[in-house]
């Protein structure tokens, strides 16, 4: 008979050691972990709002959706690692609370410029404390999401505006599922012309 003997890590006190001493503020960490959930919580509402999409039958909505998704949890990781990296302590969000209808075509591009305007708001109230505590390594890390923010919501407006400029009736709607994969930021689009 043969016994496999499973070999644990012993406890490491100096890795305890490193962890405490983080150069983030109780008050910086608290807020990055509230984005790490608005991170998380977002890309569960882009699934939902893929699975809307679908149900519709605009595919290219659909498949918007589901890339946003997965942006919005690469985000989520990018600050919870950020958090991990600083010695502080990163907390797994618990996602509540996604809605799954959002009341027409239309409404689902609505409220995803809504989230993506909170997450705005979100991430340079995150930036004012940092600037606030001094906390130059934080603000410098966060000015990705600026700039992120910046193209995310100019490309919700531009994906709204196609129901204005094309319209709902006849085969309006499925002109704007076939317009929503060519809406590109604006430095994405001056690269297309280049």
């Amino acid at each position: 008979m043969v016994f496999l003997t499973i070999l644990l890590p012993k406890h490491n006190p100096m890795k305890d050691t490193i962890r405490i001493k983080t150069s983030l503020s109780e008050e910086i960490e608290s807020l990055l972990n509230d984005q790490v959930k608005m991170e998380g919580k977002s890309s569960s509402i882009y699934l939902a709002m893929a699975a809307y999409s679908d149900q519709l039958g605009f595919e290219n909505s659909s498949e918007f959706f589901f890339t946003q998704s997965e942006e919005e949890r690469q985000h989520m990781l990018k600050i919870f690692r950020y958090i991990a990296d600083s010695g502080g302590t990163p907390i797994s969000p618990d996602i509540t609370a996604v809605p799954q209808e959002f009341g027409s075509f239309r409404g689902v591009f609505e409220s995803a410029l809504e989230q993506e305007i909170a997450v705005t708001k979100a991430i340079n109230k995150i930036l004012s404390a940092a600037y606030q505590e001094g906390d130059h390594a934080t603000a410098n890390f966060l000015q990705w999401f600026v700039r992120e923010q910046q193209e995310e919501e100019f490309t919700a407006r531009k994906r709204i505006e196609l129901f204005d400029v094309i319209g709902e009736e006849g085969i309006g709607r499925y002109m704007i599922d076939q317009k929503i994969p060519e809406i590109a930021p604006p430095e994405a689009e001056a690269d297309l012309n280049a």
